[in-house]
């Protein structure tokens, strides 16, 4: 027996040692990988010795003598810092995610084959500036240096996951970073999920069914049916991925990306010069979209928020011009439904009869399975899609097909050069010359120099015909010539500052019925408009307070709706019972300033009364589609409440012999929402926190999905706000943690031209992508807490506080 234990003691401990030694050596390759910041590089392709000093924060400072010196320290920063994560955009522009995910990642790789957006961006960098596409090499050769020192030096391939996601990874190319920014503008858009969605309603509901989506106002269009006659429509239920898989290219083409940019001119501001604020959005994951970064360039140097792969900055400033992109949410894209030929797929019906689709095939290789060929088919409107993307299947006709019209697709797209344009425009009058190439996504550009502030819409937009039976809203026949685009125009809109102040989201404007009716909810809008002209006098402080704001504006509309019947109601109840709890929810409601503060009770209770309110409305009517219903529709609530156009009948339900009020299913839905609530956190009311709720869960879009590397890599933090406050927050809506928060800003930048080193600027995680780096997350905790770090120009303040500075000698000083 001791000769049996001491076998198995020592099995025990050489497993042990075993794994403590895997460990160690798991350790040694992962850290290799971390780049060193103080190292020296002998590179071939630059012109003189280039700087990167990496500041506190571990914001790289390029000091370089040329512009091509520059942009090539930036793609190796890119690279020293992301590289995996510039792999996976570009692979999500290309639509070969499955090559490293497997079978997961396949319907991603087929919408963005079916798109094009890579080959229009390959089909575009002949198009660009010579200014642009030496902008473009000389990144690529930079990006591509560091791939060559990774593999000779043996550091750990440049990063820890492509351990466990083997990939070759091929030198980049200018048109990389081109398809980078066509996703990036795909991503912008939501025009495609919101005509399945109306031609959904309509289907389900076809008279009340667009209350839920349009706009006061809004031109009434015919019954999605009644558009293809005689044709057999079979409603499916959607089927998206299931969160956060969708994220595994880190942007989702047609996801609907919103920001906010707002300025105020120096007449009113304490220091008489400008200041502008930007916010752009994207999903919350590790590491963030945005990457920051300062160039040293000929025009002068320029720092702000870039994308890993795309040689830009896309919001940030320089000494004499600050600049923010919003996408405008303008209907920049539509569905054409193609009738296929019967007996013949390889035709569909034209204008003029029958003809034949162009088409090609495409291999997708998929990790751990076999290869899956698909044939590509295009139209006079555009490439088809497959059914089974953005729920196109629901609204397909048998024996039809779904063809996209889309901005993006011209191979003449010039938006990087007029993006390059801005960052080394001097003023707003160059700067908006320069803009006037801009293509995709339709945006507004707000500028502000020394002189003033400007803010216009900029970009591409599709002619529809006057008599166009949707207006762009829903899916038309893509055989009536009256249903097609007559051309794209090129936006020239004026100055669109009023007073002095500027504010930009993506919410169309009251006359911009011509360029769509599905943008940003205007009560975002509305709060930014009643901010700014609430103070005379603005200040850098006050520009950040306001992009930091939590009240909700739909919460102060909706409450006193819904509750009227309901405030100070009923005899006193005891404690414990439903009774009470209902007066303790409404006590704590009927006082609260609609802040959404993660420490708070009320923001929960309202959030899920109205998630409740909003489900029970519409359940009876539409069905299974009401789970698809994932966000909070206030213009449709009050439209109920206040009985437009005989809207209350939404609240009577259709299953039941009695005829429900709304102060009726108001006090349902409260009920429910508090049963709901009592099950996850407990009985007492007061002791509910939002941010218990609204937890953010920042996800590596590789590993995070996998349990046991979830907890090293993915961040937890609850934060405030919600979908319609300025520092927002959208919902996931749907599962058991409806209300984690999807998006937000992951970039924040306030610019002061009185003083332009007191400018700020902060992202939602860290510099680096490595997750045992220490700027791995450092910088999310600050951007939590609402607060930010210096964005300098002055290269000493850089060098004083530097972590680490990096060499780039070129070889022939050798």
């Amino acid at each position: 027996m001791l000769t049996l234990f001491r076998w198995f003691l020592r099995l025990t401990l050489g497993l042990i040692a075993l794994s403590a030694a895997a460990l160690l050596l798991v350790w040694y390759f992962a850290m290799r990988s971390v780049p060193d910041y103080a190292a020296s590089y002998v590179v071939p392709g630059i012109g003189a010795e280039i700087e990167i000093v990496r500041s506190t924060e571990n914001v790289p400072h390029i000091f370089a003598d040329s512009d091509s010196d520059a942009f090539f320290a930036l793609g190796l920063a890119h690279a020293q810092d992301r590289l995996f994560q510039m792999t996976v955009l570009r692979r999500a522009a290309q639509g070969r995610l499955a090559e490293i995910y497997g079978e997961r990642a396949l319907a991603a790789d087929d919408l963005a084959r079916r798109i094009g957006m890579a080959r229009a961006a390959r089909a575009s960098v002949a198009a660009q500036s010579d200014q642009a596409r030496a902008a473009l090499q000389a990144y690529a050769d930079g990006v591509n240096r560091w791939i060559e020192i990774v593999n000779r030096d043996a550091l750990g391939r440049g990063a820890p996951e492509l351990f466990l996601f083997p990939d070759e990874i091929a030198y980049w190319q200018p048109a990389d970073s081109l398809a980078i920014l066509k996703l990036y503008a795909a991503a912008s858009s939501r025009q495609i999920p919101a005509e399945v969605l109306r031609a959904r309603l309509s289907l389900a509901e076809p008279e009340r069914g667009q209350d839920l989506v349009s706009r006061p106002g809004e031109p009434a269009m015919p019954p999605y049916g009644t558009l293809f006659p005689a044709k057999h429509i079979q409603p499916v239920a959607s089927a998206a991925p299931e969160w956060p898989l969708d994220l595994a290219g880190y942007l989702t083409p047609f996801s609907g990306l919103g920001a906010s940019a707002f300025a105020a001119d120096g007449k009113r501001t304490a220091a008489g010069m400008p200041l502008l604020a930007s916010d752009p959005q994207a999903a919350l994951t590790m590491p963030s979209l945005w990457y920051l970064a300062r160039l040293q360039l000929g025009s002068g140097d320029v720092i702000g928020a870039t994308i890993p792969g795309v040689p830009a900055v896309l919001s940030g400033r320089s000494a004499r011009l600050a600049w923010g992109f919003v996408p405008a949410q303008l209907d920049d894209a539509d569905i054409h439904i193609e009738e296929v030929q019967p007996g013949d797929s390889n035709r569909y019906r034209g204008v003029n009869g029958w003809q034949d689709f162009t088409a090609r095939t495409e291999t997708l290789r998929v990790r751990g399975a076999p290869d899956r060929q698909i044939t590509l088919r295009e139209t006079e409107n555009g490439p088809l899609l497959s059914p089974a993307s953005l729920g196109l299947g629901s609204v397909t006709p048998a024996g039809h097909a779904a063809a996209l019209s889309w901005t993006g697709l011209a191979p003449d797209d010039r938006s990087y050069s007029a993006l390059l344009g801005v960052m080394t425009a001097s003023d707003r009058r160059s700067g908006f010359a320069a803009a006037q190439d801009w293509a995709v996504p339709a945006a507004h550009l707000a500028l502000a120099d020394r002189e003033g502030i400007e803010e216009r819409l900029i970009g591409l937009a599709p002619e529809r015909a006057p008599d166009h039976p949707t207006a762009g809203r829903m899916p038309v026949p893509g055989w009536v010539a009256g249903n097609r685009w007559q051309g794209v125009t090129r936006l020239d809109a004026p100055d669109e500052t009023q007073n002095g102040l500027g504010f930009a989201t993506g919410a169309l404007g009251s006359n911009s019925a011509g360029l769509g009716f599905d943008g940003d909810s205007t009560l975002r809008r509305d709060r930014l408009q009643r901010l700014l002209a609430g103070r005379e006098v603005h200040s850098r402080d006050s520009l950040i307070e306001t992009q930091l704001d939590i009240v909700s504006p739909a919460a102060r509309a909706l409450l006193p709706l819904v509750g009227a019947d309901l405030w100070f109601t009923g005899e006193p109840a005891a404690r414990g019972t439903p009774e009470r709890q209902r007066q303790d929810a409404l006590r704590l409601l009927a006082e609260w300033d609609g802040a959404m503060n993660e420490h708070l009770p009320e923001p929960l209770i309202y959030a899920a009364w109205m998630a409740a309110l909003q489900d029970r409305l519409v359940r009876d009517e539409l069905g299974p589609l009401a789970d698809e219903l994932t966000a909070l529709r206030p213009a449709f609530i009050e439209r109920v409440f206040r009985n437009r156009g005989g809207a209350a009948i939404w609240c009577d339900i259709r299953q039941s012999a009695a005829v429900e009020t709304c102060s009726t299913i108001a006090r349902q839905s409260l009920d429910a929402a508090i049963l709901d609530l009592t099950a996850r956190y407990g009985p007492d009311v007061t002791s509910w926190r939002w941010g218990d709720a609204h937890e953010a869960i920042q996800t590596h879009p590789a590993l995070g999905p996998t349990p046991r590397l979830g907890w090293i890599v993915n961040l937890r933090q609850s934060l405030s706000g919600g979908d319609h406050t300025l520092a927002r927050a959208p919902l996931l809506g749907q599962g058991t943690t409806p209300f984690r928060p999807t998006q937000g800003a992951g970039y924040r930048g306030v610019y002061d031209l009185a003083d332009p080193d007191s400018s700020v600027f902060i992202i939602a995680s860290g510099q680096s992508g490595h997750p045992f780096s220490r700027h791995y997350d450092d910088l999310a905790v600050k951007w939590r807490r609402g607060e930010y770090v210096t964005m300098s120009l002055d290269p000493d303040l850089a060098r004083a506080a530097a972590v680490g500075v990096t060499r780039l000698i070129p070889s022939a000083a050798r």
